[in-house]
């Protein structure tokens, strides 16, 4: 009889916390045609390539923080704070480069 209430207390906590974790659905690798990506991962960094639109590569990483549908992504020159949306697997962010000029990008869910 003991047992089976350890076991039962054991399955009630398992499922109190299984129920409580909610993956962020931006984790993950992110790209587009042009060459832009950005990389979300679980501890809250990213790493990013953006390709602005003269043709430029500039390269980005930091920590990242979300809420709600505002994204803070830390980078060298500051932060970079923008709407993001997604629908589907296209996530839709606008990116200030460090010139201030602002990058559309429209980025295709490659890999979690």
């Amino acid at each position: 009889m003991k047992k089976l209430k350890i076991l039962f207390i054991t399955a009630i906590l398992t499922l109190f916390f299984a129920g409580c974790y909610s993956p962020n659905p931006l984790y993950g690798k992110w790209s587009d045609n042009f060459g832009s990506t950005i990389n979300f991962f679980p501890d809250n960094t990213y790493s990013a390539s953006i390709v602005s639109s003269a043709g430029v590569k500039e390269e980005y990483d930091g920590n990242f923080s979300v809420i709600e549908n505002v994204i803070s992504f830390s980078t060298e020159d500051g932060n970079v704070v923008t709407e993001w949306d997604l629908r589907g697997s296209i996530l839709y962010i606008t990116w200030s480069d460090s010139n201030k000029q602002t990058v559309q990008l429209s980025l295709f869910h490659v890999s979690k």
